[in-house]
């Protein structure tokens, strides 16, 4: 499904302007159809995803437990 930049940047509370920026600096995949861009829509649902893959990822590192320090001393 293909939304315009207006209706994108409302389905990722972003502004416009910046998902121009991103359309010209060719970092968002649209298309032109002679009248405005259209970006599809299913590329951020992948996005999405995978983030909230890493976030979980991160928040298990992050409650990892620390190691006890082994002590490695030099006993020359």
């Amino acid at each position: 499904m293909y939304l315009s930049v207006q209706e994108t940047a409302e389905y990722l509370n972003l502004p416009v302007s910046y998902l121009e920026q991103l359309i010209q600096e060719k970092k968002i995949r649209a298309v032109f159809d002679g009248d405005q861009y259209l970006i599809n829509r299913d590329q951020f649902s992948n996005y999405h995803e995978q983030m909230e893959v890493y976030k979980k990822m991160f928040q298990e590192w992050l409650h990892e437990p620390i190691p006890e320090d082994w002590d490695a001393k030099d006993e020359d």
